[in-house]
């Protein structure tokens, strides 16, 4: 057996040892990308790992005609294994930043309410008081009937007056007794409103608490699956990613799409491009929205915020609340929104490109947009 054939072997039987392992890792494994073209390492588009491009091909022959090698199909495997573990911590990253966003606003509303309950506290004393100083006048006047009053008195002119004062201060007494019963309906409103939020809050924060172990739990996977690959299968690793990103790409460029894209960005479309681009370089970490580190959907959403648009915090509500266009009708500043799941974003930057923040171990950067199956694309400021 010459060097080569020996070299071959032994990165065969090490990625072997990889997929044993892989079986233990505990997550479902996704859809293995087609096998790489004989020069991938030449490929102009990064790949983002949680890439899958549509349609995926059977693996093509190799150079002397047979299937391909061993070493290669071991590390595809290895490569979807990944893939999966990725997606499913950006699946639970999702669900992470849609219950701290709820947190927030549930705080923020528990606050509102707080404030709410003091003041009706303050104004239910004052209340009281006011009514307590009344029944004391009343007292004080003796409890005698009006015609009895008048006939005792001295000055029945000055009774008169008063006696209009007093319907006064009837009419007012009893303009007190309703505003004392409504502030107590409103402060028993307000406080049931306040517990139920609370109690809202405290199931916020044990979903996110659950979500962050599911992230935490498949990123560590993801990392021991990849410790480990030696040196060399790390490298040819990376260049079966880029090759599957070409070929997703290429498919994607092929279908005649971008020919049909003519769209111009607004100038806040513009501003959102000009903001992410800033952030090239920077490293993802989930549960990020700036200004050191990002994860995908952290990035758009303080994109459009530079912008002045305020967006859904999460992928998911991205998709779900923001208006849909047609891809055709793409300009950049539009946000593609990958995966069945809606569980991955970027922003198009235009040319067939995409600007995103793709996983753990990764930075921001740019990708083909065809890299990844399209789910569809909204539009922050098509209002």
């Amino acid at each position: 057996m010459g060097q080569q054939g020996r070299g071959r072997t032994a990165v065969a039987v090490s990625v072997i040892g990889v997929i044993c392992a892989v079986t233990v890792v505990g997550a479902t494994a996704g859809p293995a990308f087609a096998s790489p073209a004989p020069d991938p390492a030449s490929t102009p588009f990064p790949y983002s790992s949680s890439s899958a491009p549509p349609g995926s091909a059977s693996p093509p022959g190799s150079a002397d005609g047979g299937t391909t090698s061993s070493p290669d199909t071991a590390l595809e495997a290895v490569r979807a294994k990944l893939d999966a573990l990725y997606h499913d911590a950006a699946v639970a990253t999702d669900a992470y930043n849609a219950a701290e966003e709820k947190a927030d606003k549930q705080s923020a509303a528990i606050g509102v309410l707080d404030r709410r309950i003091e003041a009706a506290r303050v104004r239910l004393a004052d209340l009281k008081d006011r009514a307590g100083a009344a029944a004391r006048a009343q007292y004080r006047g003796g409890g005698l009937p009006p015609e009895a009053r008048l006939m005792l008195s001295e000055d029945p002119g000055q009774f008169l007056d008063g006696a209009g004062l007093a319907r006064q201060g009837e009419h007012a007494a009893d303009g007190l007794l309703t505003e004392l019963a409504r502030t107590r309906r409103e402060l028993k409103r307000d406080a049931e409103d306040a517990e139920d939020r609370w109690q809202k809050l405290e199931q916020g924060r044990k979903q996110k608490a659950a979500a962050k172990k599911r992230v935490e739990r498949q990123i560590a996977a993801a990392k021991q699956l990849a410790s480990r690959l030696e040196k060399k299968e790390k490298e040819r690793l990376a260049e079966l990613e880029r090759a599957a990103a070409h070929r997703a790409q290429t498919a994607w460029l092929g279908s005649g799409v971008l020919d049909e894209i003519r769209g111009r960005a607004s100038e806040r479309g513009r501003k959102a491009v000009a903001f992410a681009t800033a952030q090239l370089g920077k490293p993802y970490v989930w549960g990020a929205e700036g200004p050191a580190s990002y994860d995908c959907s952290g990035l758009t959403s303080q994109a459009w915020a530079a912008a002045g648009v305020p967006v859904p915090r999460t992928s998911q509500e991205q998709w779900r609340q923001l208006p849909h266009v047609d891809i055709r009708d793409m300009r950049p500043g539009d946000l593609i929104i990958y995966f069945d799941d809606a569980s991955h974003v970027g922003i198009y930057v235009g040319d067939g490109l995409v600007l995103h923040a793709p996983r753990p171990g990764r930075t921001v950067t740019t990708a083909g947009a065809g890299t990844m199956p399209i789910l569809g694309v909204v539009r922050p400021d098509a209002k």
